[in-house]
């Protein structure tokens, strides 16, 4: 199989190539370069594909898949999608969750209602990135019909995450201590490891499925409390969990998701994020979810490989995440 990855050297792009060396396939990566290199064994192009002359670099040849990660403006997917309608056999298109319409009720499919598109964004930062997954969706499928695929996905884990939150578990379970859960322990989570995601999706690909899944573990395929569990385990610490009731969290103005990472209270706008029917790509036979102490693990192995003045930028410890000082106080208040 000849397989071009638009990017390819940051976290699910870098699995995707991964996976594909290991199955004998013909690689090609246009990227900046700004992730870094791609493995041995990739042919690289170098270039930014929001420039036309630069994209123009993939005309005149052919590759049986394409796998796109594009999370920005959506002109850029119609650009390269259109360029390789001619060209390319099938074009995979990572996509998101928050393509539908929010709250959604909780078990939902892929025939729920999606966002309408376009329309106008005030400012809301999830809603600039549901119209810029929804507009790449539309490029995607204006382009490629029934040969696009759409990979609808919602919270991805995994070495190599540089967006931080499971680093940020990992990073603050090692520092030990009194360490603030949020309630309950038994809440369900619902997310694929990056390798899992890359593995579908170069099967379903090769197998020629087209339109949307919902590319997740099943519903419950860990807890908070397992999640936690896994990160003492991974990283040997002492951390001593205390767990918070999440109408407390709230009371005191925590920020679910931007400020206490992975964590969606039962009330949350988005809290059917781990409640999804991702049965549609079980259904294929192609999806494999690994434990989730696996993921940590791995995770955490990744985590020791980065020197100490590059944990901040490559594994996203640079957000607004709750503070020590913060934790403290908020613990102080639950004991009182």
């Amino acid at each position: 199989m000849r397989l071009l990855v638009l990017g390819g050297t940051a976290f699910v792009g870098r699995a995707v190539v991964a996976e594909a060396l290991t199955r004998g396939w013909d690689v090609t990566v246009l990227s900046r370069g700004v992730s870094g290199p791609p493995p041995a064994g990739v042919r690289a192009l170098t270039g930014d594909r929001t420039d036309p002359a630069d994209l123009r670099q993939l005309a005149g040849e052919r590759w049986d898949l394409v796998v796109d990660t594009w999370r920005d403006d959506p002109a850029a997917v119609r650009a390269s999608a259109g360029l390789l309608a001619g060209s390319a056999g099938r074009y995979l298109y990572v996509s998101s969750l928050s393509v539908y319409r929010w709250p959604a009720s909780p078990g939902f499919d892929e025939d729920a209602p999606l966002v309408p598109y376009p329309q106008p964004v005030d400012g809301d930062d999830f809603d600039a990135y549901a119209m810029a997954k929804a507009g790449g969706e539309r490029a995607v499928l204006d382009a490629f019909g029934k040969r696009g695929l759409l990979a609808r996905t919602g919270l991805i884990l995994g070495p190599y995450e540089y967006v931080g939150r499971l680093p940020w578990w990992l990073l603050r379970m090692a520092r030990g201590g009194q360490l603030l859960a949020p309630g309950p322990a038994d809440r369900g989570l619902q997310y694929v490891d990056s390798r899992d995601l890359a593995g579908w999706l170069l099967s379903a690909g090769e197998r020629g499925l087209s339109g949307p899944y919902n590319v997740l573990s099943g519903v419950g395929h860990t807890t908070m409390g397992g999640l936690l569990d896994a990160c003492r385990t991974a990283t040997g610490g002492d951390a001593e969990l205390t767990w918070v009731d999440e109408a407390f969290l709230l009371d005191h103005g925590v920020r679910a998701w931007s400020e206490l990472p992975i964590w969606l209270p039962a009330g949350d706008r988005l809290a059917a994020s781990y409640e999804v029917d991702s049965s549609r790509a079980f259904a294929t036979g192609l999806l494999d979810c690994r434990p989730v102490g696996a993921t940590v693990e791995d995770t955490w192995r990744w985590l020791g490989t980065l020197a100490p003045d590059r944990i901040d930028v490559e594994a996203g410890q640079r957000k607004p995440w709750l503070t020590a000082e913060r934790e403290a106080a908020l613990l102080a208040a639950w004991r009182a």
